[in-house]
C-alpha cells in the first residue's frame, strides 16, 4: 500500500492555517495601530515589528516541519513511537537554541548579596521585610521563565495542529464512508430488483399457462394486462421512486390479471385512494405482499378472500393486506415464503431504516400484513435497522 499521507491535506485545512498565521503576523501591526490612535506621541517602529516577526518565524518553521513531516506520522501513519521520538528531538533542539540565544549578563563589578535589613530606606519608614536577592554576579539559570513559556507555546501549537488535522481527517473519513455506504446501498438495491422482477414474472407466466388450458379468451386478456405490467417494470422498475398513481395502476392490472383465473368463490377487494397525492414510492414495494396473498391465500375447494387497502395521510402510506389461508403454512417470512418477501424486507431496511413499520400477523385462518412507510417527493436512503414486529 502506497504511503500517500505525507502531504495529504484538504484545501480547507490549509486555509485555516493561513488565516491563523496571518492573524499572528498581523498582530504587531494592529498593536501599533491601536497604540498610535490612543497616543499620538507613539511613533511606528518597524524594528520592533521585525523583532516580533523574527520570533514568530521560528515558530512558523517548526510548525511547517510538524505539519508536513511529523503530524502525518501520527494522524495518517499511526506511528506513535516514531512521532514522539522526533517531537522529543525537535523540542530538545528548540530548548538548546532558545537558551543559547538569551542575552548575556553585562560585565561590571561584582555586587554582594543584599539583605532586606541592610537595604537603606527612607528615614520615616520602618525597615523593609527580610528578603534575600540573588547576587548580581551569580550564574543565570539553565532554563529561564521565558524559555519555559516558549516551550509550552510550542507544545500547545503542536497539539492544536494535531487537533485540526485529526478533525479534517475524521471529516474526510466520514465523507468517504458515507459515499461507500451509498454505493453499497445502490448495489444491494439493484441486486434485489433483479431478484424481485424474475420472481414476479415467473408466477405471472405460470398463471397465464394455467389460463391457456382453462379459457383461451381470458388468456389473451391476461397477455394484454401483462404487457402493461411489463412496460411498468421495464421503464419504472429501476428507478428509486415512481409516482403513487403508477404504482396503484400496476396493482390494479395485477389484480385484474389474477381475477381472470379465479371463480366467484374467491372474494377479491382492493381499496385504493381516489385522489392520489403527488408523492413517490419505491417501485414494486407493495406488489410482493399482494402476490403472496394470491399464492398462499386462495383455495379451490373452500371460499377464500383477499382484502387490500391503501390510505395516505400526512406523507405516510398505510397498506394492509388480509387473506385467508388455504392450509396451515409457515409464515411467509420464512424459507417457504419465497424470495419475494425476504427481499422486500431487505429493501425496506435499506430504503427507510427505522422510519417504517411492518407488522405481520400469522393466525390460524387469516394472514395479515400491516405496513406503514413514509412517502416523499423522492424516496430517501436511510441508515439503520427496520422496526419489524411479528
Amino acid at each position: 500500500m502506497r504511503k500517500t499521507y505525507w502531504v495529504k491535506q484538504s484545501r480547507q485545512e490549509n486555509i485555516t492555517y493561513l488565516v491563523v498565521w496571518g492573524l499572528l503576523f498581523a498582530a504587531p501591526l494592529l498593536s501599533f495601530y491601536v497604540r498610535t490612535i490612543g497616543d499620538t506621541n507613539v511613533a511606528f517602529d518597524w524594528a520592533e515589528v521585525f523583532f516580533v516577526w523574527k520570533k514568530f518565524a521560528v515558530f512558523l518553521l517548526l510548525f511547517l516541519v510538524h505539519n508536513f513531516l511529523l503530524a502525518p506520522l501520527l494522524v495518517y501513519g499511526h506511528k506513535r513511537l516514531t512521532y514522539f521520538a522526533f517531537v522529543a528531538v525537535l523540542l530538545g533542539a528548540f530548548t538548546v537554541c532558545q537558551c543559547s540565544s538569551r542575552p548575556k549578563k553585562p560585565d561590571g563589578p561584582p555586587q554582594k548579596e543584599m539583605m532586606g535589613h541592610d537595604f537603606p530606606g527612607p528615614p520615616d519608614r520602618p525597615p523593609m521585610p527580610h528578603h534575600k536577592f540573588r547576587p548580581a554576579d551569580a550564574p543565570p539559570p539553565i532554563v529561564g521563565e521565558r524559555d519555559i513559556l516558549a516551550i509550552v507555546v510550542l507544545l500547545l501549537m503542536f497539539g492544536a495542529n494535531l487537533g485540526i488535522k485529526g478533525y479534517f481527517r475524521s471529516r474526510d473519513d466520514r465523507k468517504r464512508l458515507a459515499e461507500l455506504e451509498k454505493q453499497n446501498l445502490e448495489q444491494q438495491l439493484e441486486y434485489l430488483r433483479y431478484q424481485i422482477n424474475p420472481h414476479f414474472f415467473m408466477n405471472t407466466l405460470n398463471n397465464i399457462h394455467a389460463l391457456v388450458d382453462i379459457d383461451p379468451a381470458k388468456a389473451q386478456e391476461t397477455i394484454v394486462e401483462l404487457s402493461k405490467m411489463m412496460r411498468f417494470v421495464l421503464y419504472e422498475g429501476n428507478k428509486q421512486g415512481v409516482p403513487l398513481s403508477r404504482e396503484f395502476d400496476f396493482m390494479r392490472h395485477y389484480v385484474a390479471l389474477m381475477q381472470l383465473r379465479y371463480t366467484d368463490k374467491v372474494s377479491i377487494i382492493i381499496d385504493l385512494p381516489q385522489e392520489v397525492p403527488d408523492r413517490q414510492i419505491p417501485p414494486l414495494i407493495l406488489i410482493t405482499f399482494v402476490e403472496n396473498a394470491f399464492k398462499h391465500g386462495v383455495s379451490y375447494q373452500h371460499p377464500s378472500f383477499i382484502e387490500m387497502k391503501v390510505s395516505v395521510e400526512d406523507d405516510r402510506l398505510h397498506f394492509t393486506c388480509r387473506n385467508s389461508k388455504a392450509e396451515a403454512q409457515p409464515g411467509l417470512g420464512e424459507a417457504e415464503g419465497g424470495v419475494g418477501l425476504t427481499n422486500v424486507r431487505k429493501r425496506l431496511n435499506l430504503l427507510f431504516g427505522n422510519s417504517y413499520t411492518l407488522k405481520i400477523h400469522d393466525g390460524a385462518d387469516v394472514y395479515c400484513v400491516d405496513l406503514v412507510i413514509p412517502i416523499k417527493l423522492q424516496a430517501p436512503l436511510l441508515e439503520g435497522k427496520a422496526g419489524v414486529e411479528k
